[in-house]
């Protein structure tokens, strides 16, 4: 089957991924036969997390797994709560959290002592459980509303959960998606009660914005879309299901293992891409694979 495969050359790691990992390398190379702690999975990607494993790289949920040696914090970030701990348990910390979530876990601290004063509400628009909200909500001593949905979003409108009454700050996960955090501004600013209650931030990552506008014309230009990226990548999900809006015969992958040969016909053009949790070299392999589909028949 002749099929013409494109990599989109803008995607791939975002840059916070980039240090984190390059750091883990780092301390590995010049630590031979000493192992490195990651405090959660450093990326979003079964197979980069099987390449660094093997170079090393420990995965631990919790600080009291820690090993001998440092503790590396990814890019998502971390609470107060884990520096704190950390302290206590007189662990050394390699600090990979993203610039970019850094900025926003400050910003939104700083808003919290404000709102907070005056009977607000700091929301936060991310998915609930995923490690960069979770530092985020960090922040506010637990006391933000995180929301995935504009559905969720009006459950809590309804419910009393958010008083329209009082200052509200909005703040997205700097992967969250800018249609779906446009929706939900667009929701509260509706329901305020009086003009200059709400206060909105413009928190997703500009890389991952961009992303999303420049995904979107790359489908299009395609028969076929393979989209590569961990099934447990948050921004994974969302840019696939922008895909998928976009070109119906998109498909997701996390190895060359799901690609599936009765996707494609004769002739097709193939537009392969990812996640900023996706490694290079994974998007390459994938294009390598399907240059070597054969014809069904």
């Amino acid at each position: 089957m002749n099929l013409k495969v494109e990599i989109d050359r803008r995607s791939g790691f975002c840059g916070g991924v980039i240090r984190a990992i390059g750091s883990a390398e780092k301390y590995l190379a010049d630590n031979p036969g000493h192992n490195l702690c990651s405090l959660g999975a450093i990326v979003h990607n079964e197979e980069e997390m099987a390449r660094l494993s093997a170079k090393g790289l420990k995965t631990i949920s919790s600080l009291d797994q820690a090993m001998e040696g440092p503790v590396l914090i990814r890019a998502h970030g971390e609470p107060p709560a884990t520096y704190r701990k950390a302290e206590d348990l007189n662990l050394k910390l390699i600090d990979c959290t993203c610039p970019v979530v850094l900025r926003l876990q400050e910003n939104i601290r700083e808003a919290y002592g404000k709102v907070s004063a005056q009977g607000g509400k700091i929301i936060i628009f991310g998915r609930i459980g995923h490690a960069e909200v979770l530092g985020l909500v960090g922040q506010t001593e637990g006391e933000a509303i995180v929301v995935e949905t504009p559905d969720m979003l009006l459950g809590a409108l309804e419910s009393g959960l958010i008083d329209t009454g009082a200052p509200v700050e909005v703040f997205s996960q700097t992967t969250g998606s800018p249609e779906v955090y446009s929706q939900i501004c667009e929701i509260l600013s509706s329901r305020m009660r009086k003009e200059g209650l709400i206060t909105i931030h413009n928190t997703i990552c500009s890389q991952v914005a961009f992303r999303h506008s420049q995904l979107g014309e790359f489908a299009r230009l395609h028969d076929v879309v393979v989209f590569v990226s961990g099934k447990h990548s948050s921004n994974g999900n969302v840019l696939y299901k922008l895909c998928k809006n976009v070109n119906s015969r998109s498909y997701s992958v996390s190895s060359e293992a799901d690609i599936d040969p009765s996707w494609f016909r004769d002739g097709d053009s193939v537009g392969v891409c990812g996640a900023t949790s996706t490694p290079k070299w994974l998007l390459e392999k994938i294009a390598a694979a399907l240059g070597g589909i054969k014809t069904v028949c």
